[in-house]
Parts: structure tokens; sequence; C-alpha cells
């Protein structure tokens, strides 16, 4: 079961340290140059998770990935996933050398490879924070204003790895005392966060849940996350849906390499990424979208609570089977 101190502590869903990186300077990006680990990781392959078309991945992650080539002399490949598990299954097959994941993907493919997998960098909002929310929204002709409203009704969920889309706002719901499983009156999966928000503006679900900063200007869809990126898209006019329940804060996902990779790859692989926002802002932005403004190290311990809730999760489905 999930330890409810992970659940309804104040603050529980971010890191169980802090480990700001206060004043001191980036390091500088990695010298171009092929490396003696090349001999073990010859190529280094990206993987990147679902929830755009292929294209739009592609012209933010074109910059990065040859950036990846120029400096360590290696080829550098894009795997790009329809959907979470996509990347899990690529990371359990050793076919990805790293990926930027969801928390909850991250737990998922840590549980599968027993640990073969680790986070080394998470995202730093300007205010030095490492965390995002989740937020459910309904159409805003509607009628449903609270979360009690949405009683009988249809609810997307986004993906069954995702922590915003699924894991959170369950096991959140569970906590204050409300059964998932019984409250609505449909749910579903809507194949990822964008997938989503089109199904409940179509009328197909009555509500959905994303990752959002949830701060910032809501009319712009807050500084980043799913409907910032629809909004700036012109997909969505945040005057169309109403926001009516937010989770605790929750850790934002981690640059995740696979365990058994050379200590120098990852260090390099950290060196390059907290180079990045100044070396290289525009790739950096390509690649963030949004507020963030760079990364900062992070462990296996900051996730821990994602791993209870994928277990918790699991148990939950053996019970109903």
């Amino acid at each position: 079961m999930i330890r409810r101190r992970s659940l309804v502590a104040a603050g529980a869903l971010l890191p169980l340290a802090a480990r700001a990186q206060g004043t001191a300077q980036a390091p500088a990006m990695p010298a171009p140059g092929r490396r003696d680990w090349a001999a073990q990781v010859p190529q280094i392959r990206l993987g990147v998770l679902g929830g755009e078309s292929e294209s739009d991945r592609l012209g933010r992650y074109e910059g990065y990935r040859k950036l990846f080539e120029d400096t360590f002399g290696v080829p550098a490949r894009m795997f790009f996933a329809s959907d979470y598990a996509g990347v899990q299954q690529a990371f359990g097959a050793r076919q990805l050398e790293i990926a930027n994941m969801s928390p909850a993907a991250y737990a998922g493919v840590w549980l599968e490879t027993n640990g073969g997998v680790e986070p080394i960098l998470v995202t730093k909002e300007p205010d030095g924070t490492t965390s995002y929310v989740a937020l459910m929204y309904v159409r805003a002709d509607s009628g449903i204003t609270r979360l009690e409203e949405m009683r009988g009704k249809a609810m997307a969920w986004s993906d069954p790895n995702s922590a915003s889309g699924y894991l959170i706002p369950r096991a959140e719901l569970r906590a204050a005392g409300i059964n998932p499983e019984s409250f609505f009156g449909r749910t579903g999966f809507a194949g990822g966060h964008d997938q989503a928000l089109v199904a409940v503006l179509q009328k197909q679900y009555d509500a959905g849940v994303c990752w959002s900063s949830g701060q910032g200007d809501e009319s712009k869809g807050f500084s980043r996350g799913v409907l910032t990126a629809a909004v700036e898209k012109q997909l969505l006019d945040m005057k169309d849906i109403r926001i009516i329940w937010r989770s605790r804060p929750i850790q934002n996902g981690p640059i995740v390499v696979r365990s058994d990779l050379p200590a120098a790859f990852k260090k390099d692989i950290v060196d390059f990424h907290l180079a990045l926002p100044a070396a290289h802002p525009d790739i950096h932005r390509a690649v963030e979208r949004g507020s963030a403004v760079g990364w900062q190290p992070t462990r296996h311990e900051d996730y821990a609570v994602f791993v209870d809730m994928r277990r918790a999760e699991a148990s939950e489905r053996r019970r109903r089977n």
C-alpha cells in the first residue's frame, strides 16, 4: 500500500531533500571530442515521449540531437514513442541511453528493470522549485464548477503511465475518500495529454487531467505545460475550459539514463545539460518550452512516492481481477 504520509503530509510530492544550486556558476559545455566511453556507448539514443505530432517533435529536438553529435563525436538518434509505454519498453530492451520522462513513467521503468535506470537531472523553475501540478479541467459550458459535480460523469485519463494525467489524481482522490472506480460514471485513456484535451473539447468526455506549472497568467494557459502549448499553437482558448481541481506540487519528471552506462558518460550528460541554457538558449527553449530555466541534480529517492503509487495501482488491479 502507499504510505499515507506520502500522500497527505504537506509537500509530500516534492523531493525528499532540496538540493538547490544556489549561485554556483554552471559548468562549461563539455569540450567537443570523442570520449573513451564511446567504446561502450557507440551511439546516443534519445527517447522522446508521445503527446505531439512527430513533425513537431522533430522540429523541437533536431538542434538538441545534433548538439550531442557535435559535442561527443558519436551518432545521436531520436526515438519517438507514440506513448509513455514505448519509452519504458525501449529502456527495458536497452535500446535507449537517455530520455526525459514523467515521474510515473520513470517509476514504472525502474520497477520493470529492477533498478536498471536512474534519474540524474530535474527541471528547475525560475523560483528555484522543481515541481508542477495536475489540473482537472472541464468545458466552460459544461455547467460543472467543482470536483463534486463530476460524480457520475465521464473522465478522460491521459495515459496509464502519466503522473499528472492518471496516478496523482487517482491517489489524491483516494486519500480524500473518493473511489475513482465508482465516483466517475465512465473513464477511459485518451492516449496522451493533448488527446485528452481534444476529447473533452469535442464532448467525448466531461473532464480531463493534465500537467501544468499552475503559475503565471491563466489566460495564456499558465507559464508552461499542456495548456500553455495548446494556447501557443492556437488550439485552445482558455475561456473554453474551466479548472475545477489541482493537485499538490509534484516533482518534475527527470532526465533518465540506464544504470549500466559508464560513470564518465553520466557526468558528461549532466555537464551538457547544466551548461545548455546559457550556452545554447535556443536549443534549451525548444526542448523545454515554457518557464524552465535549467536543471539541477536529482536522485531516485526523490521519486520513491511514485514507485509506491505504481505498486499500489498494480495491487488494486490484481484485487479487481
